[in-house]
């Protein structure tokens, strides 16, 4: 799957400061961006808003929001796969 360019640069630049450079090492950094394009594909699918109004003017869960909140857990997951050292600034 071909990354965004958002994807590409957040890839790039994790792969560079942690020095990323086997094999599953890179499968697991492409598969969280692909999850990343997918979490900004259904957000933007929603338009900011997680909640619709139905045929019958009741309120829903928008189905991209569960898409999004999937992504987002496995992008997640495969970065801690990586086991990366990361402590906040």
């Amino acid at each position: 799957m071909k990354l965004s360019k958002e994807a590409r640069r957040w890839r790039n630049r994790i792969k560079r400061e942690y020095d990323i450079s086997d094999k599953p090492g890179l499968l697991l950094l492409q598969t969280a961006f692909e999850a990343f394009d997918e979490m900004r594909a259904a957000q933007e699918e929603m338009n900011g808003n997680p909640v619709y109004t139905d045929r019958f003017g009741q309120p829903q869960e928008h189905p991209a929001a569960k898409v999004a909140r999937a992504s987002r857990t496995q992008m997640l997951a495969a970065l801690r796969a990586l086991n990366l050292d990361i402590t906040p600034e």
